[in-house]
């Protein structure tokens, strides 16, 4: 489909850090017409009300970047929670949108829906072949079911829904909270904190050795940009796909990562693996050459990237 620069386009979740690139992205493309809603004006947990809001709005375009997210920690200790309101947010606005005929849909996931002992680098077709991560576990299962969703939409009333995964995502307007975020933020908060307060280390849960692949929000924002304007449920599905893999194909170990921000913040402590604690997943490489070869890829180095975001992360603290 052709996409109109005046198209009506819902972005649930724009607040966030990757509804709010996304909407830097459009606006700076020449999309005129967003429609933006927080969670004082339209709970998306409530179908009723998400409905309604669909058939007032009547958007053309909807992109599903809300979520309840968080690390490993917020993870593991509430499953039920990110199990339920993940799906009741992905079914309440996917179902709406097949019923008041949205054009066209891009569902975000997360690399989490994969086995936690997938071959690398991961394809597409490795979902559903094996055990999940146990630590986020119910948050998988409900991105499992938005793909699947969109799948069964498009496959059974021809509506044109599609989904992305992109791997670890970083950036601004991150969340830092020791509780809930993931583990770059988190670092680059701890070890901020300690150069700050002359603490003599640093604690940095697991062992380090496991591989990560971080992208930059921005980056996945000009992804989804791409898809919207090239990238339709036939082509996915002649493919033989029922998602896209997005990623940066740069992948470190969290140690490496926490030596990349120990050099940057300048904090001259020691660091400290407490491997007490969980590791997660013990890599996780996304394949991503379907839509490299269609015609996007990430254009953020990972050093480039934790430098902008360190600048902006100190500059939030004035």
């Amino acid at each position: 489909m052709i996409i109109n620069k005046s198209s009506k386009i819902f972005v649930a979740g724009h607040k966030g850090m990757v509804g709010s690139a996304i909407i830097r992205c459009l606006e700076s493309n020449n999309y005129i017409n967003i429609i933006k809603r927080d969670r004082k004006t339209l709970n998306l947990i409530n179908q009723e009300e998400t409905k309604s809001f669909f058939e007032y709005e009547k958007p053309e375009i909807v992109i599903i970047a809300a979520a309840k997210v968080g690390g490993i920690l917020a993870n593991s200790s509430l499953q039920a929670e990110f199990l339920y309101e993940n799906l009741s947010i992905q079914n309440n606005i996917i179902h709406s949108s097949h019923l008041c005929k949205v054009k066209k849909l891009i569902f975000l996931g997360s690399a989490c829906i994969y086995p936690k002992l997938s071959n690398q680098p991961i394809k597409e077709e490795m979902l559903l072949t094996g055990p999940l991560e146990p630590t986020n576990e119910g948050y998988a299962i409900a991105k499992i079911s938005g793909i699947k969703m969109c799948q069964y939409y498009y496959e059974l009333y021809n509506r044109n829904f599609i989904s992305l995964m992109p791997n670890n995502l970083y950036g601004q307007n991150d969340n830092f909270d020791l509780e809930s975020s993931h583990v770059l933020p988190a670092l680059m908060r701890k070890f901020h904190e300690a150069k700050i307060s002359d603490k003599p280390n640093v604690e940095i849960w697991g062992s380090g050795k496991a591989l990560r692949e971080f992208l930059h929000v921005d980056d996945l924002a000009a992804a989804v940009l791409f898809a919207l304007e090239n990238i339709g449920a036939k082509d996915i599905s002649a493919m033989g796909k029922t998602h896209l893999n997005v990623g940066s194909g740069e992948e470190v170990s969290i140690k490496q990562l926490a030596n990349i921000l120990k050099e940057l913040v300048n904090y001259e402590g020691k660091m400290y693996f407490n491997e007490t604690k969980p590791n997660g997943t013990p890599k996780k490489l996304l394949d991503s050459s379907i839509i490299n070869n269609l015609g996007w890829s990430a254009q953020i180095s990972l050093n480039d990237g934790i430098a902008n975001l360190y600048n902006w992360y100190k500059g939030r603290l004035g």
